[in-house]
């Protein structure tokens, strides 16, 4: 095994057990070590994706800072509606499709675009690449979708695959 995939695996273990312990709220020696000795037993059962790609610091970074202003912006929008006197939501059932490399990709999607407030998927279709959202204002429809593409093609960037689309 190269030093690479020893690095990969060892870099895999630490995020797990990192993912873990936030779990828990906590870092603790029980935390580490219940979290570390998981990570190895998934890490050796291959459960997961196959090496085909990689994951893109940059990119991922910039994803999760989407997200992030996404999580910010519509839950202040969202408590705006509830604290307001007048109910000025419209709400509506949208499908996207999306074009992702694998069902990873797009189950990445679907939680960046859960998490916020105000948005949710309703169901998709991992063998069309088609997410059905609920909006609550539907005058976002064009900028919500337009949104989601953007969405997807920085998971695509930041987790690279040599899989063809499954859209």
């Amino acid at each position: 095994m190269s030093n690479f995939f020893k690095l990969r695996r060892l870099a895999t273990i630490a995020a797990l057990t990192l993912v873990w312990c936030g779990l828990w709220g906590n870092i603790s020696i029980a935390n580490v070590l219940s979290g570390a000795a998981i990570a190895v037993a998934i890490n050796a059962s291959g459960v997961g994706t196959p090496g085909t790609g990689g994951i893109r610091l940059w990119p991922l970074l910039r994803l999760v800072g989407v997200v992030a202003v996404d999580l910010v912006k519509s839950t202040v929008n969202v408590a705006a509606e509830i604290i307001t006197p007048v109910d000025s939501t419209d709400e509506s059932i949208v499908a996207v499709e999306v074009s992702v490399p694998t069902k990873d990709h797009l189950l990445l999607l679907v939680i960046a675009v859960t998490l916020t407030p105000g948005t949710a998927v309703v169901d998709a279709d991992p063998e069309t690449g088609t997410m059905y959202l609920h909006l609550l204002h539907d005058k976002r429809r064009d900028e919500t979708v337009a949104h989601v593409h953007q969405l997807a093609e920085l998971a695509c960037e930041a987790l690279p695959t040599t899989r063809k689309a499954i859209a």
